[in-house]
């Protein structure tokens, strides 16, 4: 576009068919109108204000107008309009989302990972997540599975429950892998995932969990195992007290990542098993080529909140009369508040006496003092530019 103004590009392009509909919403205002007029052509003036309402005049065209405008307003912002370019790492653009499922059955208490298998799982599993780049899930299961963390991009809060973990949560005791790999697979459906990879960190796997592993490769998914225990084995308690002795059943866990389209390799104490699974990188594309953390794209960013403005200004106004004018105005300065958004929500900048991470956590607390108070212009106006959500 000419003029200094910005070229905009809908990410949602397909919600602009719903302008569709603003025409004939002005079609059934106008059709009530000509209905009004056919009385007024029939009855006596004298009983009309009994019967009819005033007529809407200028003051209903303007009413009208200011809905058509809210109406098309809405459409825009549903549409994801966009004119300002962002750079977004590709590891976050195409990352493979990942699905980790910890096995928390009492068998993770026996020793022959010492000090237990379970604090060498949970070892494993803070690594991997300081490592990993990428949408990451994590379920536990013994006999049925559990959500712990849903498909996230931040690892590091997923990492806050490892500690909590324990096969004492569990309702039931058992080694239900087909449930986990079931449940790991409807995660990232839910998140819209063509392509996923789903990790089991156990010792065996039965003919129900090999079922489920070739089901997800169906869907697109790739599911790998992480070995926990060893060949030997350790005794453990059960839930009832009584002496189990287990063993890690590489046969088994081998045939469920090969119906499962993936690899498996038994724990270890360095990354050599994470190498191994390809599980230190989110891989990019199918694949699995591993995205370049330095590498960059450009894409335009979501500015579609920026018509909400108006639009909750129209609604706000809409019980008081007289107010469409004012909507009117209000709606066509919407294009000035990005920019001047742009230029007053500055990122904190140190100086030689405080960091820059210092000055924004004061801010951060002067504006939340602010919006407890009920002073939200000034909350507002403290928490612009600091980093975060």
């Amino acid at each position: 576009m000419s003029g200094g103004w910005p070229d905009v590009v809908f990410a949602r392009p397909a919600w602009l068919w719903a302008l569709l509909v603003l025409p004939l919403l002005a079609g059934v205002w106008w059709a009530r109108r000509r209905g009004e007029d056919t009385w007024r052509q029939t009855v006596d003036p004298h009983l009309l204000p009994h019967l009819l309402e005033r007529r809407p005049g200028r003051r209903g065209l303007l009413a009208l107008a200011a809905w058509l405008c809210a109406g098309l307003l809405a459409v825009l912002a549903l549409a994801g309009p966009g004119w300002r370019q962002v750079d977004v790492p590709l590891a976050s653009v195409a990352a493979t989302p990942l699905v980790v499922a910890l096995d928390l059955s009492s068998a993770t208490t026996a020793t022959d990972l010492p000090p237990s298998r379970l604090l060498q799982a949970r070892a494993k599993l803070a690594r991997l997540l300081a490592l990993r780049q990428g949408p990451v899930a994590l379920l536990v299961y013994a006999d049925d599975a559990y959500m712990v963390a849903p498909l996230t991009d931040d690892a590091a809060n997923v990492a806050l429950y490892l500690d909590a973990l324990a096969p004492d949560i569990m309702p039931v005791d058992g080694q239900r892998a087909d449930r986990a790999i079931e449940q790991a697979t409807r995660l990232l459906r839910q998140g819209d995932a063509q392509r996923g990879d789903i990790v089991l960190l156990t010792d065996s796997a039965d003919r129900a969990a090999v079922r489920e592993a070739a089901a997800a490769v169906r869907m697109g998914y790739r599911v790998s195992v992480l070995g926990l225990g060893s060949a030997d084995g350790a005794a453990y308690r059960d839930r009832d007290g009584a002496l189990v002795h287990a063993r890690l059943d590489a046969d088994a866990l081998q045939a469920l990542a090969t119906a499962g389209g993936g690899r498996w390799h038994r724990v270890t104490a360095d990354d050599g098993d994470l190498d191994a699974l390809g599980l230190r990188e989110a891989r990019a594309d199918g694949a699995g080529a591993a995205a370049d953390d330095d590498t960059q794209a450009r894409r335009i960013a979501d500015q579609g909140y920026w018509l909400l403005l108006p639009l909750l200004a129209l609604v706000l106004l809409a019980f008081r009369r007289g107010a469409a004018v004012a909507v009117l105005a209000g709606a066509l300065v919407w294009p000035i508040l990005p920019a001047h958004a742009a230029q007053t929500a500055q990122a904190p900048v140190g100086t030689p006496w405080r960091r820059a991470d210092q000055i924004a956590h004061a801010q951060l607390a002067q504006g939340a003092a602010a919006y407890r108070d009920g002073r939200h212009e000034d909350a507002l106006r403290a928490w612009a530019g600091l980093p975060g959500p």
